[in-house]
């Protein structure tokens, strides 16, 4: 796996971009909103051309460019965060202030690229003071409070699904680089009960976990998407009605061409379908993992630990809440649902993990015996 980590990885994330191609072909047709009726998979197949330009410059990204230049990067993604709130700039859409509008570029999301600039960010720092890992101020505080920023301004906007993925791809960073569990710990437990005090004080999020919790009675309301995403699924059965039969879609599904695309790829294709696009992120999970282990430095195993989890993460919490295994979030599911800003910077992460595997890999040279060489020794 270890020297076939890179091929591993662009497969299953190929894999999932024709996925997803094909399956905003079969959804945005039905869109509304959409100008044309295949609107939305062009502009996909757009950004997935620049995505895998970007991708192949982030391979050849020389890394002590990230070593050095992460605090212009980190001040840089805070700046087009505050901008999010800043009228004539930000896009706000359903209560949400998630996008800018830069000319020249469109609509951007900026909390997508925030959170590869603030792990690459902790890269940094951990690999600037790596013997001080265990300590308090630059092993934990220092660190933490680097990160809580661009965390708490997406929170701010109110993607607090987007915030929550980012704080465990952080949690799992400070575990896995040696930060004690002594002060890991009782922080991960005041933000659990901080964030639990938030949901339960916000009438929209708390009504979400009281239709999560009884989805058959609020089939009419908050629940009504996690509902008809069960029935897409049952729908679809174990061979699915076949490609574009999908019923859901036509509107009692709602966002199926983005959050909920899930659902309709078990409708239409079947659970051979959804079980291999779970597959697919197994597969980018191990082997991000495996370039991370094989890392040359600090940095690249940080660097890289940073990048699966911001793949990884937002799929897990995605499909999870498609199947209402946890309550409704609204987060995409990378490289499959629609999103220009989600799809090129998850292929920018891709890119930077294949760099850090091929700065890693080594070979080894091994002496040929000499034929009909004799060895004499002196026995003692």
């Amino acid at each position: 796996m270890n020297r076939s980590a890179s091929i591993f990885l662009c497969t299953a994330v190929a894999a999932l971009v024709a996925l997803g191609l094909v399956m905003l072909t079969s959804t945005g047709a039905w869109v509304k909103s959409a100008p044309t009726q295949y609107a939305f998979v062009i502009d996909q197949s757009k950004y997935a051309v620049i995505g895998f330009i970007g991708a192949v410059i982030a391979s050849r990204l020389d890394p002590i460019w990230l070593r050095r230049g992460w605090p212009w990067a980190l001040g840089f993604v805070c700046v087009l965060l505050v901008l999010c709130f800043v009228p004539g700039v930000e896009r706000p859409e359903l209560g949400a202030h998630r996008w800018i509008f830069i000319p020249g570029i469109g609509r951007f999301q900026p909390s997508e690229l925030a959170k590869v600039v603030a792990l690459i960010a902790m890269a940094g720092w951990f690999a600037r003071w790596q013997t001080e890992v265990h300590t308090f101020w630059r092993g934990f505080v220092l660190p933490g409070i680097l990160v809580a920023i661009p965390t708490g301004l997406i929170a701010i906007e109110t993607d607090v699904g987007s915030a929550l993925a980012l704080s465990v791809a952080i949690g799992a960073l400070f575990f896995c680089v040696g930060t004690r569990l002594l002060f890991i710990l009782p922080t991960a437990l005041s933000g659990m009960i901080g964030a639990a005090w938030y949901i339960h004080s916000d009438p929209v999020r708390w009504t979400r976990i009281e239709a999560w919790l009884d989805l058959e009675a609020h089939q009419q309301d908050k629940g009504q998407q996690q509902w008809r995403a069960l029935l897409a699924f049952g729908n679809g059965g174990p061979d699915g009605v076949g490609l574009g039969n999908g019923s859901e879609k036509f509107g009692t599904l709602t966002f199926a061409y983005s959050d909920f695309i899930f659902p309709v790829v078990g409708e239409e294709l079947g659970l051979a379908f959804t079980l291999g696009t779970v597959l697919c992120y197994v597969l980018i999970a191990v082997c991000g993992c495996s370039i991370a282990i094989r890392a040359a430095n600090l940095f690249d195993r940080c660097l890289a630990l940073g990048m699966t989890c911001v793949l990884v993460v937002p799929a897990i919490v995605n499909i999870a809440v498609t199947t209402a295994a946890l309550p409704n979030d609204g987060l995409p599911l990378p490289f499959v649902s629609h999103g220009g800003t989600s799809l090129m910077i998850s292929l920018g992460a891709v890119g930077l993990l294949c760099g850090i595997h091929r700065r890693s890999y080594v070979t080894h040279e091994h002496a040929e015996p000499v034929v009909g060489a004799k060895v004499y020794a002196v026995k003692l």
